[in-house]
């Protein structure tokens, strides 16, 4: 079996690099900015709050959860596999609760 620490360290270890090297490069873009004349604050979205986020999450949740159900009944009903009928499952329902959320979404939008 695959040594799951090493895979562990190697990743942390390239988001660490990433991390700093992203904030270091962001820092120097707005001093550049700031040298120019330009307000860096022009880059930043002042609604950063989405009020369908835990609509969302709460909708894939549901989706997943009911993917569980629905793939133990499954897999106790038919020969397929339990992992296979999970994942399927799970797959299905967390998609099909995301896209009734998108449809959610852009029927509020388009009231307003």
């Amino acid at each position: 079996m695959i040594d799951i620490t090493a895979i562990a360290i190697v990743g942390i270890i390239f988001s660490t690099i990433y991390g700093l090297f992203f904030l270091f490069v962001r820092r120097r873009e707005r001093l550049t900015m700031m040298e120019r004349g330009y307000d860096p604050k022009a880059f930043y979205n002042e609604n950063t709050t989405d009020r369908f986020s835990s609509l969302k999450y709460g909708m894939l949740f549901i989706g997943v959860g009911a993917g569980m159900l629905f793939g133990n009944i499954l897999a106790e009903l038919t020969n397929i596999d339990k992992e296979t009928a999970l994942f399927s499952m799970i797959l299905l329902l967390g998609g099909i609760a995301l896209t009734l959320n998108y449809f959610f979404e852009k029927k509020e939008k388009s009231v307003k």
